[in-house]
């Protein structure tokens, strides 16, 4: 099967570290060859972010080089807590702006992260599984991308591993997601917005001291 590649790093300004502050995050979506194709901007007031944290709801807008808005995230506000199916996350991904082209859906398990990728009918198209301990140690945590029916393995998302000095002294992350060639070009948005979704759930922490930078390639 041949699959399609991109590597995410999701970079944040320095403010918090100055200020104490939770700061908008920034972010650089590049290709293979190292060159940005996209920025985005993550919308939100002062307020929303150091009252709510990770849990906050936002619009998160992806900008082409010729600085026009592409591609728009909106997450709603709910609880973070996946205990009860009232709990449960959700993204909806529209490009271009104002047009809904998908939704990522946090399904319930009692120990897994599911999430399940939609088309603007709200027709199921593929899953996602994560592992059942998120905790990077030394290695690379992947969130399988898996038919409706999670019979078969068609793409990823992974959280990689980038040393122990990145690690350890700044809040750096860089994500990879591979998925099949011909997937329709607005599930491949949808599962761009799967992959934050996946981030601010998991791996951003209210109180970080250093920002989360992160890079599409």
């Amino acid at each position: 099967m041949l699959l399609h590649f991109l590597s995410i790093m999701l970079q944040r300004v320095l403010s918090f570290v100055l200020t104490g502050f939770e700061t908008s995050n920034r972010y650089e979506i590049k290709n293979t060859l190292g060159q940005i194709v996209y920025c985005a901007a993550e919308d939100t007031d002062c307020c929303t972010r150091n009252c709510c944290g990770p849990a906050r709801p936002f619009t998160l807008r992806i900008i082409d080089n010729l600085g026009h808005e592409v591609i728009t995230l909106q997450r709603p506000l709910r609880c973070s807590s996946c205990c009860f199916p009232c709990c449960l996350q959700e993204l909806e991904v529209q490009a271009p702006p104002g047009t809904p082209v998908g939704y990522v859906v946090q399904n319930w398990h009692p120990c897994l992260p599911k999430f399940t990728i939609q088309d603007e009918k709200r027709m199921d198209v593929l899953k996602i599984i994560g592992p059942c301990v998120i905790c990077s140690c030394c290695e690379d945590i992947n969130f399988e991308v898996k038919s409706v029916d999670e019979s078969s393995t068609v793409g990823r998302i992974s959280k990689q591993w980038t040393g122990f000095l990145k690690e350890a002294f700044t809040d750096a992350d860089n994500f990879g997601i591979s998925f099949p060639m011909d997937l329709d070009v607005k599930m491949k948005a949808v599962m761009i917005g799967a992959c934050f979704l996946i981030d601010f759930m998991f791996f951003e922490h209210a109180g970080d001291k250093q920002q989360r930078v992160g890079v599409w390639q």
